[in-house]
C-alpha cells in the first residue's frame, strides 16, 4: 500500500517545518505532533500511513512512543521511521528493537528519506 499520509512527531518547530515542507512538496499529506504523547494520540486518531519519530523530546521520548505504537493493537501496523540527531549504533539498534522500521539521522538527507518512504510503500 503506497504511503500517502505522514505524521511527523518532533518537539522542534524548525524540524517539523523542514520535514513538512520537504514531504508536502513530494506530494504527501502531513500532520504534526510536538511530543511523544501527542504523537501517540494523533497516530491513533489519524491512522497515518507512516510516522516520522524524533527521539529526544521532553516527557515521552521517541523510543517510548515508538514502543507504545508498535505494541498497541490499533497502531502496530503503522511503520515508524526514527528521525533523530542520535547517531550512535546503540541508538539505532535500540530504536529498531522498539519497533521502528528504519532510522535516519539529522540533518536529514531529503532524497535518501524519500527513497526510504517510497520503499515502504
Amino acid at each position: 500500500m503506497p504511503i500517502k499520509t505522514i505524521l511527523i512527531v518532533d518537539d522542534s518547530p524548525t524540524e517539523r517545518h523542514i520535514l513538512s515542507e520537504m514531504l508536502a512538496s513530494a506530494g504527501y499529506e502531513i500532520s504534526t505532533a510536538d511530543s511523544g504523547d501527542e504523537g501517540i494520540e494523533r497516530a491513533k486518531q489519524l491512522m497515518p500511513d507512516l510516522v516520522l519519530m524524533d527521539v529526544v523530546m521532553p516527557g515521552t521520548n521517541g523510543f517510548q512512543a515508538t514502543r507504545a505504537l508498535s505494541k498497541d493493537e490499533a497502531t502496530k501496523n503503522i511503520p515508524v521511521i526514527m528521525c533523530t540527531s542520535k547517531n550512535q549504533e546503540t541508538d539505532r539498534v535500540w530504536g529498531m528493537r522498539q519497533g521502528a522500521h528504519d532510522y535516519v539521522t539529522k540533518p536529514v538527507d531529503g532524497p535518501a528519506l524519500l527513497a526510504k518512504i517510497a520503499a515502504l510503500g
